[in-house]
């Protein structure tokens, strides 16, 4: 049983009077928890990731990057500005593993959810394409439409590891399908990647030595060039916490 709310006596509203006398009702504050809670286990949030909140975001520790205060604040005027300044426009994180880019993207969605009741998906980007994949397997009774139609809808999409999965050709018409989809409904799309935004590699002479790939490389060029109207880049410089703050340890 529910602890009984002693502001709305378990009404879910709340009575209001105004200066004037004007009277009118809205949700109670008990109600609006519950409905966050909700909306919160809809976002299919991995167990993992599940205490990451802007709160909890590190950017001071001794020696990080500045680029990790720069891109908290933004994360912060990303939230507040949600959505008359944002306008279905979105956030691509970019940076090495283990700087906190899908830490970020989680503390937004959470903001989000408690701050303004939006209604968001977790994606990681691998186990999506894995997926769609078996649908196609004749003993499986989800369709790739069933399987993409939460990620089409999604207010906010966290789209994390892009890139992550060797680029083929049914996986860059996937990946366009969806931020194609995405793009043309104004649906905003929290993309992390630990590949730098660059072009793709272009022909090398084999003397060359081969450079590190790109975001280009992975997902195409066509489709790295519609992330630049969909997304405010947002790069995180500094070393990977879980090889030191976060590494694992007993006790």
């Amino acid at each position: 049983m529910s602890e009984f709310c002693p502001i709305c006596k378990d009404s879910g509203l709340c009575l209001i009077i105004q200066p004037d006398g004007e009277r009118y009702a809205q949700p109670c504050e008990c109600r609006l928890q519950v409905q966050a809670a909700r909306l919160l286990s809809r976002a299919s949030i991995p167990k993992r990731y599940e205490h990451c909140t802007l709160e909890t975001f590190e950017a001071g520790y001794p020696g990080a990057d500045r680029s990790l205060a720069a891109a908290h604040l933004m994360a912060r005027n990303f939230v507040a500005g949600y959505p008359v300044t944002t306008e279905g426009k979105g956030l691509l994180l970019t940076g090495d593993v283990g700087v906190g880019k899908t830490h970020l993207a989680v503390g937004i969605v959470q903001a989000l959810i408690f701050e303004k009741g939006v209604r968001a998906l977790f994606c990681d980007y691998r186990e999506l394409l894995k997926r769609i994949q078996e649908s196609y397997n004749p003993l499986v009774a989800t369709t790739e439409l069933q399987i993409l139609a939460p990620v089409f809808e999604a207010e906010v999409l966290i789209l994390d590891e892009l890139g992550a999965q060797k680029p083929t050709d049914w996986v860059w018409d996937t990946v366009a399908l969806i931020l194609n989809t995405r793009y043309n409904d104004k649906r905003t799309t929290l993309i992390t990647t630990n590949y730098p935004n660059a072009p793709a590699a272009l022909a090398r002479a084999a003397d060359k030595a081969p450079r590190e790939e790109s975001l280009g490389d992975r997902i195409g060029e066509r489709m790295r060039s519609r992330l630049a109207e969909m997304c405010v880049e947002v790069e995180m410089r500094g070393n990977d916490l879980r090889q030191s703050v976060k590494k694992a340890r007993f006790g």
